[in-house]
């Protein structure tokens, strides 16, 4: 939830301040929606234990529309652009046979390919470094190359919780070295109190139609995506995978992730989406009732509204983050 917020801070060299309330309404953002999910709220949702939170699919675009308009014109074009999976729950038999699964790879792959780049600048130091004449130091390498093997390392471990907690193993170790390292600096953040009040379209919003574009079609592979993972929620957690009853669990689903992309933006933050990572779940606990998703989305609420868990995150150095960024998409 918090990666995708700072991996797009970063390459539009937001303060630190702006970086720590993307990341606080990031989480805020995600409890409502994850919420919505495991209710249903009315036909929104799928009534069952299905975890919600900022989507890395977005974040190519994200960032080229940002370096276009800026925040405005991000969440103006996130909004705009969540119609389109809305509208795609409501023809979900035909939608599937216009985007085929080439089409949406094709997409996915271009996605990663132009997130390569980004990895690879946060690994060198990113905009600051690059600014500062410290770009491609070997402090800003070896750091990004500790946080990537570590990621490889415990991927690979035959303890499936070490290799599901293998990215945040590798973020968490990478923080601290980086902070015995001099790289955090705890003291430029004027205060740690307080309580974050969500304030809607605080940055405003804008819009472009050539960014809509590129945002609309990553909401249609989106809605393929949560498609998928629906109906290995469904599966795994004993409901039909196939009838009437079925179908409007996916299409309730896809309606939710769309809905909740655009209640995202209305709170400054990114668009939403299914996690794949709640099929593991409930297959490694074995639990998969949607009233465990309603402690979850409170916490995440809770999180949100304390900004220092914001800036604690936000003070994480574009090594460590590159490290972890250049493998997931590469």
């Amino acid at each position: 939830i918090i990666t995708p917020p700072l991996i797009i801070a970063g390459a539009l060299n937001l303060d630190l301040e702006t970086t720590g309330f993307l990341v606080s309404m990031a989480l805020f953002a995600s409890g409502i929606s994850t919420f919505i999910q495991c209710k249903r709220v009315g036909s929104i949702g799928t009534g069952l234990l299905c975890i919600q939170g900022t989507s890395f699919s977005f974040i190519g675009p994200i960032i080229s529309t940002g370096l276009a308009g800026g925040l405005p014109l991000i969440f103006g074009v996130c909004m705009a652009g969540s119609v389109v999976e809305m509208l795609i729950s409501r023809v979900l038999k035909y939608a599937k046979k216009v985007i085929t699964p080439l089409v949406s790879g094709i997409v996915v792959t271009l996605i990663g390919m132009s997130l390569v780049k980004v990895g690879i600048t946060a690994c060198g130091g990113g905009v600051i470094a690059q600014e500062n004449g410290t770009f491609g130091s070997f402090e800003n390498l070896g750091l990004a190359l500790l946080v990537l093997v570590l990621i490889i390392f415990f991927n690979r471990s035959n303890n499936k919780y070490l290799r599901m907690s293998s990215i945040v193993i590798g973020l968490v170790v990478g923080y601290v070295v980086a902070y015995f390292m001099g790289m955090i600096d705890f003291s430029s953040v004027q205060s740690y109190s307080g309580v974050n009040i969500p304030i809607p379209f605080k940055y405003g919003l804008a819009f472009s139609w050539s960014s809509f574009i590129a945002v609309g079609l990553i909401y249609m592979i989106t809605a393929i995506e949560a498609y998928g993972d629906i109906t290995a929620n469904s599966m795994i957690s004993g409901e039909p995978v196939e009838g009437e009853k079925f179908i409007k669990r996916a299409s309730g689903g896809i309606l939710a992730d769309g809905f909740n992309s655009f209640l995202a933006g209305v709170f400054n933050s990114f668009p939403n989406s299914v996690f794949a990572q709640n099929n593991g779940m409930i297959q490694l606990t074995g639990v998969a009732s949607r009233y465990v998703g309603y402690y979850i989305a409170a916490f995440l609420v809770i999180l949100g509204l304390f900004p220092a868990v914001g800036l604690v995150f936000s003070l994480m150095p574009e090594p460590v983050l590159g490290g972890a960024t250049l493998l997931m998409f590469g």
